[in-house]
């Protein structure tokens, strides 16, 4: 059975999460540290390619709270020709990721995550959140 891979892609930060083999619960698997460079996004996530049997890539979709386009849904875009030039053999959808940072900063504090980690945390969970709502729309 194969994975799904999400990506909540960030200038200094991208949290990824993946699926469990049946693709039905996701969990959160890393935060990439690339202070703006996508090289290191990418060959991370060609290393989880050929780590786990991954068939679809979720890239979270920055869309503004009123639907309108910013900056990052710019850069997002960039980086999804990125993803889809290198890894054309695998399926890559956007999710919009509207309120999966929130959602996650919300989870943080119930569970009392002390605040260091959370910088580190907060975009593996929204990660999270990205493959979740891919799952619940399939």
């Amino acid at each position: 059975m194969s994975r799904k891979l999400a990506i909540d892609y960030g200038d200094v930060r991208t949290g990824v999460a993946i699926t469990d083999e049946l693709g039905i619960t996701a969990q959160g698997l890393e935060t990439i540290t690339s202070n703006g460079s996508d090289k290191i996004i990418l060959k991370r996530i060609e290393e989880l390619l050929n780590q786990y049997e991954i068939d679809c890539i979720v890239l979270g979709k920055p869309i503004n709270m009123d639907g309108s386009k910013g900056k990052r849904t710019q850069e997002t875009e960039n980086f999804l020709h990125k993803l889809k030039s290198r890894f054309n053999k695998i399926e890559i959808v956007q999710i919009d990721e509207r309120l999966t940072s929130v959602e996650a900063h919300k989870t943080m504090n119930f569970l009392n995550v002390d605040n260091k980690k959370k910088k580190g945390l907060v975009d593996t969970i929204a990660a999270v959140y990205i493959l979740e709502s891919y799952i619940n729309k399939k």
